[in-house]
């Protein structure tokens, strides 16, 4: 198969699979979007969807988010892991949102990178997930299916997101992130991974990935 054979095969595989494709964090508007990946770092989005409503019944908006203390929002998510850093993040970009937007998200990368906590990988999920802006933010899924693809060298995640962006349309990263993660999750995990159920690695995987696999399953 040639590249563009391969990344055909990836969108029409995961179109398939996934024609209808949910959010993985629970939110109800930009603001609680990104509190809820801020604090999916290093956790599991099972953990933040049960902790974030919690958080949100005491202030799902930066108004109510302010008026909680660090501590007080650093003992609500604490199972979550991170939460001295998580809880100063989110009660720091709070007033930030307050003092220079008017308690809006802002819609830009530089505005959004700006504030406590928020890194490239959260300002893209924001920007795709709650503003319908083309990104491609690349999780551990992503970055692990791209390498078995042999679509990416796999040296780093920025590498992987340059990868992914001049390989699949624009006017499908946003589903296609959230596609390829679902598939990672079910299909090509990290661990107890079976390779015939994972049809789109079987098919087009990089011959090193199948072969340490073979050698690991004779």
């Amino acid at each position: 198969m040639t590249k563009q054979e391969k990344v055909r095969f990836v969108i029409n595989t995961l179109y398939k699979l996934y024609p209808e494709i949910p959010i993985p964090l629970d939110h109800k508007d930009p603001y609680t979007l990104l509190i809820a990946v801020l604090m999916s770092a290093q956790s599991t989005d099972v953990r933040v969807n049960k902790i974030t409503p919690l958080l949100f019944e005491r202030a799902d908006n930066p108004y109510d988010m302010v008026k909680l203390t660090v501590e007080e929002i650093r003992e609500i998510i604490k199972p979550v892991g991170l939460s001295p850093m998580k809880s100063k993040g989110i009660h720091g970009l709070s007033q930030i949102l307050i003092d220079k937007y008017n308690g809006e998200v802002p819609q830009t990368y530089e505005a959004l990178e700006a504030l406590p906590a928020v890194g490239h990988k959260t300002a893209a999920v924001v920007l795709s997930q709650a503003f319908g802006i083309p990104a491609f933010p690349v999780d551990t899924h992503i970055h692990r299916l791209m390498y078995r693809w042999n679509l990416t060298n796999g040296k780093n995640v920025v590498q992987t997101e340059k990868d992914a962006k001049r390989l699949f349309p624009e006017e499908l990263w946003n589903d296609l992130h959230l596609q390829i993660i679902w598939y990672g999750r079910q299909y090509s995990p990290a661990r107890g991974w079976d390779l015939d159920k994972d049809i789109i690695t079987k098919t087009i995987g990089r011959q090193t990935v199948l072969d340490d696999y073979y050698k690991k399953h004779k």
